[in-house]
């Protein structure tokens, strides 16, 4: 049996992209300026929200499918 769910959860993507992105720049931090850091996350989080915009819908949509006779989960394409 397949069932599909959605969750909806408009902070959460956003949050979560926003804290990945700070954190995987957090070693260029002192050598920036907080300006040019800020400007960094801002372009990295541009590139990152098209980078899974495939998977989120409207910023705050994604939709799992789980299978129970395979045993897996995958997330659905938009």
């Amino acid at each position: 049996m397949k069932i599909r769910i959605t969750f909806k959860d408009p902070d959460g993507v956003s949050n979560s992209l926003d804290e990945s992105v700070r954190n995987s720049l957090l070693p260029l931090a002192e050598q920036l300026s907080k300006q040019e850091f800020e400007q960094l996350v801002e372009t990295r989080l541009e590139e990152m929200s098209d980078k899974i915009a495939k998977w989120i819908e409207y910023g705050e949509y994604l939709t799992v499918e789980i299978d129970t006779d395979t045993d897996t989960a995958i997330v659905k394409r938009v």
